[in-house]
């Protein structure tokens, strides 16, 4: 038995007793006898806790006291460590009257409730005029000698500890802003709108940390009016996520300029990721429009699905294949693909919009489809709705990205301004001329200039010309006229892909693609999927 501790919770009363008595202590034989005896005399001469005055206590304490009564709470005692933070307070004297910090710290509507309530309350880092701050608990008191009960008044001051906290908080804001710049600049700072898709998107940072992370999304023309649609999310926060994302986009880019398929996009970026940072995972989605299609060509590497909502309102979900997220390696990548036709929505987003605590993924998913369902309006009132139907606030606690990708429905004058015409070449001696008087004329029924009408049959003459010596059948020649461009394609079965090169002076071939590249606002070339190749030019059309 602890004789020490079982002794010092005697009352006062009852040590006294035990100090006049000391052989009331039965008597004990040997060593250990003597010990608790002596153990027993130590015990007794501890100070009763009626030895002190609670004023003497109060008085001693480093924080700050105060003792009120009554209704109107009357000074019945402050001690000298509240009066020397601040000032001396006359015994009688109101709190409302004479204690200007009690109001600073709103007290008064706390005292009155524990006085009511009988029970303590606290009140934390509460801020006076002086820029001190304390955090303040009152306690009821019950005594017949104060008129009407009593309140207890402690407060501790936490000045060091609030200017310490605001001094973090004051960090974490300038890293999240850091942060935050560094996201924002690497995303778009303005979409490119194809012509023949609206596009908008939204980027919402997370408010919890500093938690901006790798959400991204872009879009790249990649020419004859083809486009290329991108969303990842790097997963993590802060500088490090956004500066690995930025890495990411940046290949993206660069992979979309060599007008690769998808999936070789997806393989090519794996590799990337997993040398950029191998701890990193990142999903991503890259998909292309070719308007001629009228489909969505695309690959994911462990990113949510595209969906898709059709004219009357129906939603679908794009379906495998899904690789996984980039960086493992090993994984062979393949494309799908989802019908965009004219008066659908396609909508890319992050797991940030539909991921919940104790909720599945996919029922977030779910959410999003049926807010996608009744979702109409151009593409930024799309995402406006789609945020808000999510409970997507700027409270949200984690990062979100959505881009809203729309195949408008175009009817009347508008629709008069996009036209396609495709002619088979069957080659021959036969096909160059035809293929001239089929530009010529479907030129001129788009009522084109005469300057640019001749610079499109002349650059019809030479992507043929090229194809018919360099290329295989299936040969096809494709023009197509948007509200802004003029794009001229030729299609063939070789899948060598022609490049530019400075032709000698003896030369008799060499110099088609160097006239194309001339002639043309741009031009280009990419390997079709089913074997072959595509070799196209554009020219912008005046205003």
């Amino acid at each position: 038995m602890n004789f020490t501790r079982w002794s010092a919770r005697l009352p006062g009363t009852q040590r006294r007793a035990a100090r006049g008595t000391e052989g009331s202590v039965p008597a004990a034989r040997g060593e250990y006898g003597q010990q608790l005896e002596h153990l027993a005399e130590e015990a007794a001469d501890v100070p009763a806790l009626e030895d002190f005055s609670v004023r003497e206590l109060l008085g001693r304490l480093p924080g700050l006291v105060a003792l009120v009564y009554g209704p109107e709470h009357r000074i019945a005692y402050v001690n000298d460590a509240y009066a020397a933070a601040f000032g001396p307070r006359a015994a009688g004297a109101t709190v409302a009257d004479t204690c200007p910090e009690a109001e600073e710290l709103g007290l008064l509507p706390l005292m009155d409730q524990v006085l009511r309530s009988g029970k303590p309350r606290t009140v934390k880092s509460r801020k006076t005029k002086d820029g001190g701050s304390y955090t303040v608990t009152c306690l009821p008191v019950d005594s017949p000698r104060l008129d009407g009960g009593g309140v207890l008044v402690h407060a501790a001051d936490v000045t060091d500890h609030a200017e310490a906290a605001e001094r973090l908080r004051a960090s974490e804001r300038r890293h999240r802003e850091t942060a935050v710049t560094l996201q924002r600049s690497l995303l778009p700072q303005e979409l490119e709108q194809p012509d023949d898709l609206r596009i908008a998107a939204t980027y919402q940072p997370g408010v919890a940390d500093a938690a901006v992370g790798g959400d991204w999304y872009d879009v790249i023309t990649l020419g004859a009016g083809r486009t290329a649609l991108v969303i990842g999310d790097v997963m993590g926060r802060g500088v490090r996520a956004a500066a690995v994302m930025g890495q990411l986009r940046t290949a993206v880019r660069a992979y979309a300029r060599l007008d690769l398929p998808p999936h070789e996009v997806l393989q090519l970026l794996d590799g990337l990721a997993a040398e950029i940072d191998a701890s990193q995972i990142a999903t991503c989605v890259y998909a292309i429009h070719d308007p001629n299609e009228g489909k969505l060509v695309y690959a994911s590497a462990g990113h949510l699905p595209i969906l898709v909502r059709d004219e009357d309102g129906t939603v679908r979900r794009a379906e495998d294949p899904t690789g996984p997220p980039l960086g493992t390696g090993g994984w062979l990548h393949a494309s799908g693909s989802i019908a965009l036709p004219p008066g659908s929505t396609a909508v890319l987003y992050t797991d940030g919009l539909v991921e919940r605590r104790r909720e599945d993924i996919d029922e977030g998913v779910e959410a999003l489809a049926r807010a996608l369902a009744g979702a109409a309006g151009t593409p930024q009132v799309v995402c406006d709705r789609l945020l808000r139907a999510l409970g997507v606030t700027a409270e949200h606690d984690d990062d979100v990205a959505v881009l809203v990708v729309q195949h408008p429905s175009r009817k009347g004058a508008d629709a008069e301004l996009f036209h396609n015409a495709a002619l088979e070449l069957l080659g021959g001696v036969e096909a160059a001329p035809r293929a001239r008087a089929f530009a010529s004329g479907v030129l001129s029924s788009w009522r084109f200039p005469v300057e640019l009408r001749d610079l499109g049959v002349l650059a019809t003459s030479e992507l043929v010309a090229n194809s018919l010596q360099h290329g295989t059948p299936p040969m096809r020649l494709r023009l197509r006229r948007t509200d802004r461009r003029l794009i001229i394609e030729v299609t063939d079965g070789d899948d060598h892909l022609p490049r530019r090169r400075r032709a000698e002076t003896e030369d008799e071939a060499g110099r088609g693609i160097s006239i194309i590249a001339t002639i043309a606002s741009s031009w280009g070339s990419r390997r079709t999927p089913g074997g072959g190749k595509a070799v196209w030019c554009e020219f912008a059309l005046p205003d």
